[in-house]
């Protein structure tokens, strides 16, 4: 998926979830397809990048493909951040989406981030920023 498709995508799942107050589209700042989001009184700022699937054009539309949704793990708002948005996502159940893979988890790593695995070969990188 497109990064401003996912973004707008994200705007709406994160509308919708509780202990959010704020969603806002971030067109003027230095890392473009941002978003900045309040949850449980306390701001976070995501990048959305994205990668076309092999083969893939930026100037042709990519089909969707959906294979039921990813396996994911809730956890609440005073998890890591990235933990909690890969929570938050899985929970919305998308069915184009294979795997999340969640960097605060990964051995050694300090990063916060998820990186969207979609079943087309795409993929979305959210970067907390």
């Amino acid at each position: 998926m497109r990064p401003a498709d996912y973004r707008d995508y994200l705007v709406d799942v994160l509308k919708n979830t509780a202990d959010v107050q704020r969603v806002e589209v971030l067109d003027n700042g230095p890392h473009p397809y941002a978003l900045a989001v309040t949850v449980a009184g306390r701001e976070q700022r995501w990048q959305v990048i994205g990668q076309l699937a092999e083969g893939a054009k930026h100037d042709s539309v990519t089909a969707p493909v959906n294979g039921g949704p990813p396996a994911f793990t809730a956890a609440p708002v005073t998890a890591a951040p990235d933990v909690w948005l890969a929570g938050v996502i899985g929970n919305a159940e998308p069915a184009d989406v294979e795997r999340l893979d969640v960097w605060s988890t990964r051995e050694g790593k300090d990063a916060k981030g998820v990186t969207v695995f979609f079943h087309n070969g795409e993929r979305a990188f959210l970067r907390l920023a």
